[in-house]
């Protein structure tokens, strides 16, 4: 093994093969941090963000926060039971992409790809902002160096979930649950002290004081309280994304999951807020000094500094700066999923050495770097441009599962409609309350992103419509009877760029083998168009035909495989010399190279270096023509 293999492994672990798969299912304890963690860790940050608008209110603002947040907890609840049923309903993955596509259209499925996309981005940005902010309250002289320990964690989440899914599930567990129990626990013995006291508990360490009222209490002031602390109910969609990360029974487990996560997140809104009230917490400006979040400031008041304090604020860290690992789970199979209907690249298709979609976590992360740089990770910065997307999403998936269930009826489906009704609704109308109330804040911004990442999904599709249009529909190979060479052809399916590159190798030799490497299960319907394209023709004219190769890939690798191949075939025809012809498209425009894989410019350049002097390289090209296919889009 060379050094970099060695320094890969010990970095991302070992490979794994194809077959491995099921090894990397995950059941509901580790469904909980590898899906939830968005969702639960906004238990930290939502109220924060709602308390932050009531500032100007004064203490007088403090007494609607259990107001604000039991119209969350409803709305909150409404998601729960819409998405229970998109999870039946959609066993293998019902993401708002999937959902708004098959029943809304498909322009309706990239807009929702567009707001899921945006909002995975966001709380990877917002989740570690909020992880660094909550350490700082510990740690004040960590306060100036806010970005760099950002960009930090950032690095260091990347590499962990390039390691795959189970891995990321297996070491956020312990800090989930310590989030979790030590936060309950805050607010059991806060409630306990509240009853004691009568309604007026002492706090063990005192919050800092209200400041004085600048603002009355009025009706969009509440509102806008409203759309700030509705970034509680981002991440509720994962589960439903994420379905066949689950083992068998896939359905029953992602139900549980996301009931557990639901139900935790309730409690924890429901008692933080009535908590603030209780004990006058209020939000604090991070960029001044001497900032303390609501948690710390409820934990403290409840706990006092001593050891359960530091505990509760290590494990809150924890959990916001890994709650960005949601995204990491989804983000890539988003984009797995437009990639393998040409709305992006498909390098975002394949599976990376840890069966992982390695593109998509690279992207994000630096996607997410770039954002916290614009933004210095200040959490108060990003928040308003948070939960557009979140809910973009989610009236998308409630209105295409309404269209669902009115298409497909079946039994109860009246009853399922008027829930899936209810959460459209719902969300609706919470989406537009945050458009309106943060617009000024930074919530145009999103507004020109999504139609942004939509038209880039369109053109992305335009090209591979023209690519597709050209290759496809291949004739019959011309048979010739010339030999004298070994041919190699690597192939990737049988379209006119195979084709072509096979009747200039007949121009060389007979002895042709096409070489396709299988990295997936089955070779999929190449075998029989070979045989209708290539065997009978030849059979026909009474000319042996070219062979075929299939090699299986369990790693997925490609040139490794083929490389091999060629040495093999080498080592068997110590007196021939061996081209390897390379089938090869050439691109209209210079940034459309950018939509494909280099999979030929590589192998050209490794047999360059390492096939020796029997081996000659010969370029197919296939040179794509200007066309318009917009109207097919």
């Amino acid at each position: 093994m060379s050094i970099v293999s060695s320094i890969n492994s010990a970095i991302f672990g070992r490979p794994l093969a194809t077959s491995e798969s099921r090894t990397q299912e995950i059941e509901e304890l580790t469904g909980v941090p590898v899906l939830g963690l968005d969702a639960l860790s906004s238990a930290s940050y939502g109220p924060e963000a709602a308390l932050a608008v009531l500032i100007p209110a004064g203490i007088l603002g403090l007494e609607f926060m259990p107001a604000v947040i039991g119209v969350i907890l409803a709305l909150l609840a409404m998601l729960y039971f819409s998405y229970r049923q998109t999870i039946a309903a959609y066993p293998n993955g019902g993401g708002a992409y999937i959902v708004a596509g098959e029943n809304l259209g498909r322009r309706a499925g990239i807009c929702a790809a567009a707001s899921l996309l945006l909002d995975y981005i966001l709380n990877v940005a917002v989740g570690i902002s909020a992880g660094i902010g909550a350490l700082e309250s510990a740690v004040p002289w960590l306060q100036p160096h806010t970005l760099s320990a950002c960009l930090v964690t950032l690095a260091l989440l990347t590499i962990l979930n390039l390691r795959g899914v189970r891995d990321a599930g297996t070491a956020f567990g312990l800090p989930t649950y310590a989030f979790v129990m030590t936060l309950l626990m805050a607010i059991a013995v806060g409630i306990w002290r509240f009853a004691m006291s009568g309604g007026h508990p002492a706090a063990i360490v005192s919050p800092p004081s209200a400041t004085n009222p600048t603002k009355a209490v009025t009706f969009w002031l509440l509102m806008r309280s409203f759309a700030s602390g509705c970034t509680a109910m981002t991440g509720v969609e994962a589960v439903s994304n994420g379905v066949p990360l689950f083992a068998e029974p896939k359905v029953k487990r992602a139900g549980r999951t996301l009931t557990i996560i639901v139900v935790t997140l309730a409690v924890l809104l429901g008692g933080i807020a009535y908590l603030s009230r209780a004990y006058h917490i209020g939000a604090m400006d991070q960029e001044q000094p001497g900032y303390q979040s609501v948690i710390s400031q409820m934990v403290s008041a409840v706990m006092g500094r001593g050891l359960f304090y530091y505990t509760t604020i290590a494990s809150v860290l924890s959990v916001l700066v890994l709650s960005a690992n949601t995204s990491f789970a989804d983000f890539p199979r988003v984009c797995r999923l437009l990639a393998e209907d040409d709305y992006l690249p498909d390098a975002f298709a394949h599976r990376g050495r840890r069966l992982v979609y390695s593109t998509g976590i690279i992207a994000l992360a630096i996607i997410s770097g770039v954002i916290l740089a614009v933004f210095g990770g200040i959490t108060d910065k990003l928040i308003p441009l948070f939960a557009v997307g979140a809910f973009g999403a989610f009236v998308l998936s409630q209105a295409g599962m309404v269209a669902h269930w009115w298409r497909k009826g079946g039994p109860g489906w009246h009853v399922s409609i008027l829930i899936n009704a209810l959460g459209a609704t719902g969300t609706t109308f919470a989406l537009l309350i945050i458009v309106v109330a943060k617009f000024y804040e930074g919530a145009w911004i999103t507004l020109i992103i999504i139609p942004g990442l939509i038209v880039l999904f369109l053109a992305i599709h335009r090209h591979y419509l023209r690519v597709t249009r050209e290759i496809k529909a291949p004739t019959d190979l011309e048979p010739s009877t010339t030999k004298a060479l070994t041919v190699i052809v690597p192939i990737q399916s049988w379209n006119r760029v195979s084709e072509r590159a096979l009747q200039i190798a007949e121009q060389f030799s007979n002895d042709i083998t096409a070489v396709y490497i299988c990295t997936a299960k089955s070779p999929g319907g190449l075998p029989t168009a070979w045989k209708n394209h290539v065997v009978r023709p030849a059979e026909q004219k009474g000319i042996e035909p070219p062979g075929l190769k299939i090699i299986t890939s369990p790693y997925r690798r490609y040139l490794q495989p083929l490389l091999d191949y060629v040495q093999e075939v080498k080592n068997e025809k110590p007196d021939r010399l061996i081209a390897v012809v390379i089938p090869e498209l050439v691109q209209t425009h210079w940034y459309e190279y950018f939509l494909h894989n280099q999979r030929a410019a590589l192998l050209k350049l490794r047999l360059f270096l390492e096939a020796g002097e029997r081996v000659i390289v010969v370029n197919t090209p296939w040179r794509l023509r200007d066309s318009d296919v917009a109207h097919q889009v």
